[in-house]
């Protein structure tokens, strides 16, 4: 929901802001779909991201949703990269069952060299470091990460090697973005982000079809090249379909979920389940962020103050919070 002074959030679609899981059974492969609209607009019309940076995080928040809206209980997913590039730090934070928020800093005289450069991919944009993935189940249950290397790809090739590593399960990825204009009758031309993202995995009854790579290093010598692994006939076909898929048929607020699978697998048949939706919430609060304020110490608060008071603005939504000092110091000791 948009705060106040946050802009008119964008006019959403049906289907938008939901996950649409399916399943193409004659082919083995079962997979999600998401339309991000007005969400990740609102998320995005709050800070004023640079064009390529914008489109970076709603890479992100896609396969964030893809990824999150997978938990089966209630927990978080957290989406985080690490790197020397640009964009120095990108979050995107899903609370289950729906919750989504992100943010991302970043250089920006590097940016706006970058885009001058035409050198401002996402690939370029994160530069070299590491992508976490980590699923946390609560304070009472430890928590799951899975780590890969950021050197120079995309953030479709990371996920394919987070699961190629993690899971071990063959798994094609595709994400889209795009900045699109909506003319409503009656309404000034409007300026929207969305995002589209498609996610599709081979899970046989059989787990001997599921082929197995050998992870370099491994245990071969250095420089040895992996060993060929043959692929089930049926995961070359729905690779090869989601390989098809342009970035245009997943932004397009005219194209939905249900019209691009059924482009896709007509042929073979493919089950839709219901829609899981996703809602943009930060999880901010004044009470949590005064219960932040008072982890730091009197002299650490005390370098905090501008003129009589403590700001803090939320990274994620930009909600501003103010606080008097004084109201820190009951109970502590001078």
């Amino acid at each position: 929901m948009a705060g106040t002074g946050d802009p008119a959030p964008a006019a959403g679609r049906p289907g938008d802001d939901a996950v649409l899981p399916f399943a193409v059974e004659a082919l083995d492969s079962r997979g999600r779909l998401v339309h991000l609209g007005p969400a990740l607009d609102t998320i995005l019309s709050r800070h004023a991201y640079p064009e390529p940076v914008a489109r970076l995080i709603g890479e992100a928040a896609a396969l964030t949703a893809l990824l999150g809206t997978a938990l089966k209980f209630d927990g978080r997913f957290i989406f985080q990269t690490q790197s020397d590039g640009p964009v120095h730090m990108l979050v995107v934070d899903f609370e289950a069952p729906d919750r989504l928020r992100a943010c991302a800093r970043f250089d920006e005289a590097a940016v706006h060299a970058a885009i001058a450069e035409g050198r401002a991919t996402s690939a370029d944009l994160l530069g070299a470091g590491h992508l976490a993935m980590t699923v946390d189940q609560g304070p009472d249950m430890s928590r799951y990460q899975g780590v890969v290397p950021l050197d120079g790809r995309s953030l479709e090739d990371a996920a394919h090697q987070y699961f190629a590593q993690s899971e071990q399960i063959p798994t094609r990825v595709r994400l889209a973005v795009a900045e699109v204009v909506s003319r409503d009758a009656g309404h000034a031309p409007r300026h929207a982000w969305r995002a589209g993202g498609l996610l599709v995995q081979f899970l046989p009854e059989s787990s001997a079809r599921l082929p197995v790579r050998d992870l370099d290093p491994g245990d071969a010598p250095e420089g040895s090249l992996p060993l060929p692994v043959d692929e089930d006939d049926a995961w070359t076909e729905a690779a090869s379909l989601v390989g098809t898929v342009e970035d245009h048929e997943l932004t397009d607020p005219a194209v939905s979920a249900e019209d691009l699978l059924y482009r896709l697998f007509h042929e073979r048949g493919v089950r839709v389940y219901d829609r899981q939706p996703i809602i943009e919430r930060c999880r901010c609060s004044r009470d949590k962020v005064a219960d932040m304020l008072r982890s730091f110490s009197a002299d650490d608060r005390k370098d905090m103050v501008d003129e009589g008071r403590i700001n803090v603005t939320c990274e994620f939504c930009s909600t501003a919070y103010d606080f008097d000092p004084a109201e820190f110091e009951v109970g502590e000791e001078e």
